[in-house]
């Protein structure tokens, strides 16, 4: 029990006849791997997605989410983030990481039912540092894939 974050890349792939011969490549190597699912004949269609981000009771990190991506509602849904949000979460760690001095007001801790220590340390530190890591390798997907932020608790 606690809070659990997490961060997905999706995409969209559509076998639609209008679909390019490429996404409708992508469309079948989805659907020989959902052999077994019933997908809809008239709206050939779906997402592929995986979690390319994750943490643990890193409650700064969810401040951050809440704050800049989910315009404060705290309510455990799906969010949409961009690659720029993605790229000021990075940037607001990283200047934490260079000055410690500017956690309290650049990302906040934030208490919570479950949400892990509120105190600035190595722990604290080392959440920042794996979300630099894990948000520079989401951003390497490619330009197509979206993002999409979800906590739980």
């Amino acid at each position: 029990m606690g809070l659990d974050m997490y961060l997905k890349a999706k995409k969209y792939l559509s076998g639609w006849n209008h679909s390019t011969p490429k996404e409708k490549n992508e469309f079948a190597m989805l659907r020989a791997v959902a052999k077994d699912v019933p997908i809809c004949a008239q709206a050939p269609s779906g997402y592929l997605e995986f979690n390319v981000a994750y943490w643990r009771k890193a409650n700064e990190i969810h401040k951050w989410f809440v704050e800049n991506v989910q315009n404060g509602a705290d309510d455990c849904g799906e969010y949409y983030v961009s690659r720029e949000q993605l790229e000021e979460l990075r940037e607001a760690c990283q200047a934490v990481l260079n000055d410690p001095d500017k956690a309290k007001t650049v990302m906040p801790t934030q208490s919570g039912f479950f949400f892990g220590s509120t105190e600035y340390d190595e722990y604290y530190l080392k959440d920042l540092r794996e979300t630099v890591q894990q948000v520079e390798a989401a951003l390497k997907c490619p330009e197509q894939w979206e993002f999409e932020y979800h906590s739980s608790w």
